[in-house]
């Protein structure tokens, strides 16, 4: 059988990570967030991790030839041989050329790339609903509201909110975003890869959508 490489796309707080887990579960896939993939080679001070702290450590962006590399690595192993879940990455039309010539190596290619889309106002909503609280409770002002305004149920201090869940700094996530991934879009929207999804539903909704998506792929 041929493997299964899905890559996801959608904003910050279109439930992207949620639904790439649940879609990589449901399809018994390996689910393989470039995130984790930092965290784990810095982790482990693995020779890629060594090189990406290299540039972080100068303030600049690890090189697009690293974090290649590391997902390389990663879907080599074993666990990937029926394919993966891609998330986060590619995040540039460059990054996804050197995708197709990776999984080209594995004789695979993506098959589908759900685009989970929300409306900034949503976006911003969910995220900047968010509050904390001292001893690492979270809260959101729509979603888990605290029974007193702004005040931890269990010990009574005050809540608040990170600099990351400010409205301004997640709008300017969001511009950033839609900045830099507008052009990987329209690249898999032209390859006829691309597949819109309400990211507003429900959760299942939208899981029901992801896993119609793949089957009519």
């Amino acid at each position: 059988m041929t493997p299964l490489y899905i890559v996801m796309l959608g904003p910050p707080g279109a439930g992207k990570g949620t639904q790439a887990k649940q879609l990589a579960q449901a399809l018994d896939l390996v689910h393989v967030s470039t995130g984790d993939l930092f965290r784990e080679n810095l982790k482990n001070e693995t020779e890629l991790g060594q090189l990406a702290q290299s540039y972080m450590n100068k303030g600049e962006l690890v090189p697009d030839d690293v974090t290649i590399r590391m997902v390389e690595e990663r879907l080599s192993r074993p666990d990937c041989d029926q394919g993966a879940v891609l998330d986060g990455f590619p995040r540039t039309p460059a990054q996804a050329d050197a995708l197709e010539a990776l999984l080209a190596k594995f004789d695979a290619g993506v098959k589908v790339v759900p685009y989970i889309k929300v409306p900034d106002e949503v976006l911003i909503e969910r995220l900047s609903g968010r509050w904390m609280s001292t001893s690492g409770r979270v809260y959101h002002a729509l979603y888990n509201p605290p029974m007193v305004k702004w005040i931890d149920d269990l010990d009574g201090s005050k809540l608040y909110q990170r600099e990351d869940d400010k409205p301004e700094t997640v709008r300017h996530r969001i511009e950033v975003y839609r900045e830099q991934t507008a052009p990987l879009i329209e690249y898999y929207r032209q390859k006829g890869l691309l597949v819109e999804i309400d990211g507003t539903q429900a959760i299942d909704d939208v899981t029901k959508d992801l896993m119609n998506a793949v089957e009519e792929a």
